[in-house]
């Protein structure tokens, strides 16, 4: 998964990352709220590490921000030296789901922040099959069928689609996809993405009259909703509980 660490301290801010990368997730920093806030109009996360006290911002206020500005509720872990009570009440009021005190733990950064991720993310534990609105996915064979018929496609057609219905009403960004599917370290034109969006759209048949809408996102990437009859947007919560339900 993808994680911003926002946190000033060089040393904390590395260590948070030689972490969490160690148990393969791949994490971004910021030494500052301006350089993450800008970071955030080109690209998405699935997590961010918080620190209370940052030189241009504080984390509690930094939080408030990110819930009123990011479309999707993304999981928050507030990680600080602050240990009275007050201030705890105080972050999780603000929006934040979680809590650590510094000095931090290894072992148990990982046991929250996967713990965080799992509750975030409750598709991404469906095991075998999880089925939506007459697609059945099958990760294990990275086989997609619709509507009792399979449907033949690329094994990157495959792990595009499954990215885009695991975040669906999720604006992803180009680097976000690139990274997810084709690797991080792959020199990708940005004409391949294009292609294999087109070819998924097409083959899954992801238009408004069939229930889907795939959109690019103007200097950003793509995002995928499910929408009803009028074209209108359906209730991303209540998309959620129907990929949990399914798991």
């Amino acid at each position: 998964m993808r994680i911003a660490i926002l946190e000033d301290d060089l040393t904390q801010s590395e260590m948070l990352k030689w972490v969490l990368e160690s148990v393969n997730h791949k994490c971004y920093t910021f030494a500052t709220f301006k350089t993450f806030q800008t970071a955030l109009y080109r690209d998405s996360f699935d997590l961010v590490l918080l620190d209370w006290v940052l030189p241009d911002n504080s984390g509690p206020k930094v939080m408030q921000w990110i819930r009123e500005t990011m479309h999707i509720k993304v999981p928050v872990l507030f990680i600080t030296s602050k240990t009275d009570e007050e201030n705890i009440v105080e972050a999780l009021n603000a929006g934040a789901d979680d809590y650590m005190i510094k000095p931090i733990r290894r072992g148990e950064l990982v046991a929250r922040v996967n713990a965080l991720l799992r509750r975030a993310y409750p598709e991404l534990t469906a095991p075998e099959v999880f089925e939506i609105a007459g697609l059945e996915f099958h990760p294990k064979f990275s086989t997609i069928v619709r509507h009792t018929n399979r449907v033949v496609m690329t094994q990157k057609e495959f792990d595009l689609a499954l990215l885009l219905f695991r975040n669906l009403g999720k604006p992803l960004s180009r680097s976000h996809i690139q990274e997810a599917v084709w690797g991080r370290d792959t020199d990708l034109p940005s004409r391949t993405m294009d292609t294999h969006i087109s070819r998924v759209r097409s083959k899954l048949s992801l238009k408004p009259e069939d229930g889907f809408r795939l959109t690019p996102v103007y200097g950003f990437g793509y995002k995928l909703e499910q929408v009803d009859a009028d074209g209108k947007s359906k209730d991303f919560n209540a998309i959620r509980k129907q990929l949990e339900q399914g798991a």
